[in-house]
């Protein structure tokens, strides 16, 4: 996320919304016919839904994620919602991703609220910078917020359509895995230098043919290559990416964001084209070329794919209370740029009571919600915002610079330590968008700054507070231990 200020905004607690648990026994799911010793087969279903805004409309589209009042003068490439729908016996979950630039826990809670059906609703954006402003932060001036109502409701209801229309596609499938690293496909904005450039691909298949049924691509990096001056509405890189995986494989593409904290961009990145030529940031070409290379790595990863066993399913999900300490999140809120109830912070990131107006703003807290979702050698981490990939990968920096604000402060377990299963993936932005989730020891707004620099860095100023990445680390494990049964 870039400039001004982001949080993923959850207004309502909804009760009953705390746990999630979903497990092979299935008698427990209310499947008594089903015998103790047959396991059931897995089925997958993929489709897409356009979500693209009109324009011209009859309201501006603000495109988000740079500065404000950039309004939309056409249209680029279409946005879309994807999803991936997995069923296995009595469990049936969704994963769904769009091209926005962030989607609120209160959305995601609606949708649900359409979907009862399933055991889990799953819904992650790219975190698009080209597309519609669906958090209120980039609107006509920083006093305006640049949500179109009409439109975000229209978001939720094609991605409920999206879902249904994946479960109607639901197929007998086996899967693959692959993975490729791709670091001249990355660059960190942000020092120290450290980049997550895992590229994970599943391919989906009939288990008797092996014919193709479908792919899920997961990378890190901010779609952001066409930059601030862009005035058209675009899916960047991922349109290119999806359509030139869908031409090659001739299946349903889903993509979705993983670790793009600290900063995973695309902008700065070289792409030259078959004559040579390098191709400047805010381009189209630069665009399409990137995501062009984006889907060759993924070619790449499945040339070396293995037999991936993704049952049982086994879905875990709690809502987190956060301390909201940025005091820019508090301004957006009292001038109605951000829509976020508050909660009273009282140190217990389990539970919470609602706040009033006069509740003091140090006192304050917001609620998201975390998840881990084991299928079979498969975990995937679920996390709603925009995480450091120190706080995902076992590669801290130690020491670190002392010129941080708390240079002493422990190092947090890295997600991926946490997780024990064969294959690992992570989700961002996962049902919610709270901001950057920075690893407390880098923290850094006060002077002397690290890296002997004479300014701070870019990155706090979109986060909750230093206190973020801590507790959703404890959250993790805690999480993770309770699926354990410890």
């Amino acid at each position: 996320m870039r400039k001004l200020w982001t949080a993923g905004l959850a207004l309502a607690l909804v009760a009953g919304v705390g746990w999630f648990a979903a497990t092979d026994d299935l008698e427990a799911l209310g499947d008594p016919d089903r015998s103790a010793s047959a396991e059931p087969p897995l089925e997958m279903g993929q489709a897409e839904v356009d979500i693209t805004p009109p324009v011209p409309g009859p309201r501006p589209v603000y495109l988000a994620g740079f500065g404000h009042n950039r309004r939309a003068q056409g249209i680029n490439d279409p946005l879309f919602a994807r999803c991936i729908a997995l069923r296995c016996g009595g469990v049936k979950i969704a994963l769904v991703s769009v091209d926005l630039i962030g989607w609120f826990y209160e959305n995601t809670l609606r949708v649900r609220e359409q979907l009862k059906d399933f055991t889990y609703v799953l819904i992650s954006t790219t975190h698009n910078h080209e597309g519609p402003d669906t958090m209120g932060l980039w609107g006509e001036s920083p006093l305006r917020s640049g949500v179109d109502p009409a439109y975000v409701a229209q978001v939720e209801e094609r991605i409920v359509h999206s879902v249904r229309a994946a479960e109607k596609q639901l197929r007998p499938a086996s899967a693959r895995i692959g993975r490729v690293q791709a670091p001249e496909l990355l660059h960190d904005s942000r020092l120290p230098y450290l980049v997550h450039d895992e590229l994970v691909v599943l391919r989906f298949h009939h288990p008797l043919t092996d014919e193709p049924m479908g792919l899920v691509v997961q990378w890190n990096c901010h779609p952001e290559t066409l930059s601030s001056k862009n005035v058209q509405v675009s899916a960047d890189f991922v349109g290119y990416a999806v359509a030139a995986l869908r031409r090659h494989a001739g299946v349903p593409v889903t993509y979705f964001t993983g670790t793009v904290g600290g900063l995973m961009t695309s902008l700065r990145v070289k792409i030259t084209d078959e004559q040579g030529r390098a191709w400047d940031d805010g381009t189209v070409e630069k665009t399409r070329l990137y995501g062009e290379r984006l889907a060759a790595a993924a070619e790449r990863a499945l040339s070396r794919a293995e037999p991936l066993a993704l049952t049982p399913l086994v879905i875990q999900a709690r809502q987190v209370y956060l301390p909201m300490a940025n005091p820019l999140y508090h301004l957006a809120r009292r001038l109605g740029v951000l829509q976020r109830d508050i909660y009273l912070w009282q140190g217990d990131p389990w539970q919470a009571a609602r706040a009033s107006e006069t509740t003091p703003e140090k006192d304050r807290a917001i609620v998201t919600e975390i998840a881990v979702l084991t299928l079979g050698e498969l975990q995937i981490v679920c996390v709603p915002g925009e995480i450091y990939p120190e706080l995902v990968l076992d590669r801290s920096p130690v020491p670190l610079d002392p010129g941080a604000d708390f240079p002493d402060a422990a190092v947090e377990t890295p997600l991926y330590r946490m997780l024990k299963k064969k294959h690992k993936m992570i989700l961002g932005l996962a049902n919610d968008e709270i901001g950057y989730i920075i690893p407390k020891r880098q923290w850094d707004v006060k002077a002397p700054f690290a890296y002997d620099r004479k300014s701070k860095q870019y990155g706090e100023e979109n986060s909750i507070g230093p206190e973020t990445a801590p507790l959703l680390a404890r959250a993790f494990e805690a999480l993770l231990r309770t699926e354990a049964g410890k």
